[in-house]
């Protein structure tokens, strides 16, 4: 009985855990179905394309424990993407976001090739640099428009019917396009790849020693995030009509991070509260000007010396720790 005694505690933990992220899940999609007659649709807009990116980020970093310091490269090069092929090869939305997407597919398979090899903070230096690679060929190819971007990209008419140019349908158009990214990653963490995943971020050795060709499933990892974050930049492209070299900067990765670790690293719905909270900051702060940067880094600094789990990480501690008190009792 004392052998099965874990083994049945581990079950109901994760019927709990299953639970909760259903409940939270159905919370999360009903307040974005009413938010757009309460909020700025626009200002949703923009955090949720933000929110799907931190998600993709999270998957890598806080599923697979690869820290990228380049993940900017693959929303701004699937922006730039998608907004020349909308304006310039006259591309319906849907089939212009797609494009995007499959060009920061392609960049990530070609990067996780040369990043994959090392470990930590090589790993993240490798992809740091790539990414300046990138920031300057979008500065000098002709057809990113160098300083001035892509400007007045059409929105068009979805599957030719549903007019873009309607803030409503563009809002409800975003929100489609990130449940669908943000339930495939739940889906694909919650698989048994995504098990393995898990246990080569907590001992790559042992599961090297299991058999398990370690190389690719970073790999995949890797491409998995790197589409979903140019998932992000081509709607993000689509929705402002317009391309510009702040998303493909270096800043902008920085940004992600803050993102996923205040939100919560790790965690499903970390990456999605962390970028409200980001772009909330930056949108209703704006009369501050500069002083965002600071009050973002004071929030930082607060975040991992009080909050290391992130807002959604400690909330998900404390409540197993409740959970756990109340079922001692």
């Amino acid at each position: 009985m004392s052998d099965q005694a874990p083994i049945a505690s581990t079950a109901h933990d994760s019927a709990w855990e299953a639970r909760y992220q259903r409940v939270g899940m159905l919370v999360m999609f009903a307040i974005l179905l009413v938010a757009p007659f309460v909020i700025y649709p626009v200002f949703l807009m923009k955090a949720l394309c933000f929110a799907l990116f931190a998600c993709a980020f999270n998957l890598l970093l806080g599923f697979g424990g690869l820290l990228s310091f380049g993940h900017a490269m693959f929303l701004g090069m699937a922006g730039y993407t998608s907004a020349h092929a909308a304006k310039i090869w006259g591309f319906p939305p849907e089939l212009a976001i797609l494009t995007g997407m499959g060009a920061s597919i392609v960049l990530g398979f070609l990067a996780g090739l040369l990043a994959i090899r090392r470990q930590g903070i090589y790993f993240a230096m490798i992809t740091l640099a790539l990414a300046q690679m990138i920031f300057f060929f979008c500065l000098q190819a002709p057809f990113t428009g160098g300083e001035d971007g892509i400007q007045a990209v059409p929105r068009g008419h979805l599957f030719g019917v549903l007019d873009l140019a309607k803030v409503n349908n563009m809002y409800f158009t975003v929100l489609g396009i990130f449940t669908l990214g943000f339930l495939l990653i739940h889906r694909v963490i919650h698989s048994p790849y995504g098990q393995v995943l898990k246990a080569i971020r907590e001992n790559e050795a042992r599961a090297i020693s299991l058999g398990y060709r370690t190389e690719r499933y970073k790999l995949l990892a890797f491409v998995l995030s790197a589409g979903l974050a140019g998932l992000a930049g081509a709607t993000k492209a689509i929705v402002f009509q317009l391309a510009s070299l702040t998303d493909v900067h270096w800043t902008m990765s920085g940004e992600v991070v803050l993102m996923t670790l205040l939100g919560g690293m790790g965690t499903i719905f970390g990456p999605v509260v962390g970028a409200f909270i980001i772009i909330g900051m930056q949108s209703y702060l704006a009369e501050i000007g500069s002083w965002v940067t600071i009050v973002q880094g004071f929030i930082f600094v607060v975040c991992v010396l009080a909050f290391r789990r992130g807002i959604i990480g400690e909330l998900e501690h404390w409540l197993r720790r409740r959970r756990s008190k109340g079922s001692r009792q």
